[in-house]
């Protein structure tokens, strides 16, 4: 059987944002997705979740989750059999960026979920099509399935994340990074960096997609995932998804 395949969700999202890749890609090999919700620090998240992974598996993250991702992938690289990251952030926040969460933080406290998501996510992240308000919409009920309590801990796990810049350079198993073109939140040039760093990775840039293609542009999310999951080996090169 085929190494199970694990996705992260980002930032305030849960199993409905990969809902069209596991519902295309069950049918060939065990799909699963993991809270990243549980702890104050990104290590002490990725901690909790290898306790309960699989002993071998793909993994595939999408923003906070792909940041969760590399620390798996720094923990416990033997046990990480492929890896994808999607539309994330392998460098650690300024003081700065640090700092301007916390209004966020303040918003989610008083239960101002929908206000703290507005922050957070907004329009001109995602790509300009008609999917746009129903996709941000659909992230508004994710966030109040999770709760300001969980919200709250991520932004500060993501406050004190380390940078990831060498683990990148350490990655040895075939490596997809995929971004939307409209991504201004984490932007292609961002990608085109982390690509660069890991050996032998392949960058797949998704059209008519932003922050979150796995809803914004599945068809095409799934027929990359398709090709990372099948290569044994994955040669360095750009492609265009969809």
């Amino acid at each position: 059987m085929k190494d199970p395949l694990v996705f992260l969700p980002g930032m305030m999202c849960d199993a409905r944002v990969f809902g069209p890749q596991m519902t295309a890609l069950s049918p060939d090999l065990p799909v699963t997705v993991a809270p990243i919700s549980h702890g104050d620090r990104i290590e002490e998240i990725a901690s909790g979740l290898l306790d309960h992974l699989p002993r071998r598996f793909a993994l595939a993250g999408l923003s906070m989750g792909g940041i969760v991702a590399l620390e798996i992938t720094r923990r416990a690289p033997d046990r990480v059999t492929r890896l994808c990251l999607m539309d994330t952030n392998s460098m650690a926040e300024t003081p700065q960026s640090a700092a301007n969460y916390e209004p966020i933080v303040t918003k989610l406290r008083a239960g101002f979920i929908d206000q703290a998501v507005a922050a957070l996510l907004r329009p001109e992240h995602l790509a300009p099509n008609a999917e746009r308000t129903s996709i941000l919409h659909m992230v508004t009920k994710m966030a109040e399935n999770l709760g300001p309590e969980a919200i709250t801990r991520q932004v500060r796990a993501l406050q004190r994340r380390r940078d990831y810049q060498a683990t990148l350079r350490k990655i040895a198993v075939p490596t997809l990074v995929m971004c939307g073109v409209h991504d201004t939140l984490t932007p292609v040039k961002r990608h085109e960096f982390m690509a660069g760093l890991i050996p032998n990775a392949e960058l797949a840039l998704v059209q008519d997609a932003g922050h979150l293609p796995t809803l914004e542009s599945p068809e095409a999310v799934t027929a990359a995932l398709r090709v990372w999951l099948k290569q044994p080996l994955v040669l360095h090169r750009r492609v265009e998804a969809g």
